[in-house]
C-alpha cells in the first residue's frame, strides 16, 4: 500500500468523479464502502483503484484480499479522504472502477418488464426504484437525458448493488421510442393524470416499458412514447406517492401479470 498525499494526481482525478463531467470525460465512476465494493466484485467489475483511511486500511479484510490480487492500494489521511468522499460520514474505503456500456442494445436485450426513468432528477428515488427493477425481475433501465446521470454516487448507493446487476442506458425521447419498437416493447405510463386505467385492472404485455415520470412534472416530454397510462388508486387521504413508492409498486404489479 502506498500513502498518498492530497496533492497527488490520482487523488486529484478521484476526486473529479464526483461530478458528471468527470465521470466521463475519465470512463470511470467511483463506489463507496466494503459492501457495495463487494457487489461490484462479485458482479465481475474489478478496481482499478482502491482508496483506503489509514483505519480502514486496517479494518476491511477485502484490503488485503485486493492488494494480493494486484490492485493499487493508496492511503490517504482522513481529511484528505473527506475531500474525494460523496458521503456525509466516509466509510473509509473507496474504489474506482471502469464505466459500463450504457447501450440500449444491452438495456433492451433481456425481454420482459424494463424501467424507464423520465427524467428523474433526484438520486434517492432512482437509485430506489433500479433496486425495486432488480428485486421484482425487470432486465433493463433507461435514463432520460435530461434527468440524474445513472452512476451518481447517491444513485449507486441508494440502488445498492442492483445498478451492477441491471443493464442500464441512458437517451432522449425519440431514440427510446424507436428502440423500444424494434425490440417489441409496449410503453406504460404511470400517471395520475388524464383518465388512465387503474393499475390494479391493467394488463401489462410480455415485453412492457413501465415509464415512471419526473418528481414534480410527471411524464412530460415522454407522455407521447406511452400507449396506455396506468395509476395507482389511493384509498386512503394522502395526495400522492413520491417516483420511487410509485414506481415500485407498479414494478411489482407488473411482475405478477405480466402476460406471457
Amino acid at each position: 500500500m502506498e500513502r498518498l498525499a492530497a496533492a497527488n494526481p490520482r487523488v486529484r482525478a478521484v476526486r473529479d468523479l464526483k461530478t458528471r463531467q468527470g465521470r466521463e470525460a475519465s470512463g470511470r465512476f467511483a463506489i463507496e464502502g466494503p459492501t457495495l465494493l463487494e457487489e461490484a466484485i462479485a458482479q465481475g467489475l474489478e478496481p482499478l483503484d482502491v482508496f483506503v483511511t489509514p483505519e480502514g486500511g486496517e479494518r476491511f479484510a477485502l484490503v488485503a484480499t485486493l492488494a494480493a490480487a494486484g490492485v493499487p492500494i493508496a492511503v490517504v489521511d482522513e481529511k484528505t479522504f473527506a475531500r474525494i468522499s460523496d458521503m456525509e460520514s466516509p466509510a473509509g474505503i473507496l474504489a474506482v472502477l471502469a464505466l459500463p456500456a450504457l447501450t440500449f442494445e444491452r438495456a433492451f436485450a433481456g425481454g420482459g418488464t424494463m424501467l424507464l426513468l423520465a427524467d428523474l432528477n433526484d438520486p434517492g428515488n432512482a437509485g430506489t426504484l433500479l433496486r425495486a427493477a432488480d428485486a421484482f425481475g425487470a432486465t433493463g433501465a433507461v435514463f432520460g437525458d435530461l434527468g440524474v446521470d445513472p452512476l451518481h454516487p447517491k444513485v449507486v448507493r441508494s440502488a445498492m448493488g442492483s445498478s451492477f446487476r441491471i443493464p442500464m442506458a441512458v437517451g432522449a425521447p425519440h431514440a427510446v421510442a424507436a428502440e423500444a419498437r424494434r425490440a417489441g416493447y409496449v410503453a406504460v405510463g404511470l400517471t395520475a393524470s388524464g383518465d388512465p386505467i387503474d393499475l390494479a385492472a391493467a394488463a401489462f404485455p410480455a415485453k412492457t416499458m413501465l415509464v415512471v415520470g419526473h418528481e414534480r412534472h410527471g411524464l412530460g416530454r415522454w407522455e407521447h412514447l406511452c400507449q396506455a397510462r396506468v395509476a395507482i388508486r389511493m384509498t386512503g387521504r394522502a395526495e400522492s406517492l413520491n417516483a420511487a413508492v410509485a414506481g415500485s409498486i407498479a414494478l411489482y404489479e407488473s411482475s405478477i401479470r405480466r402476460s406471457s
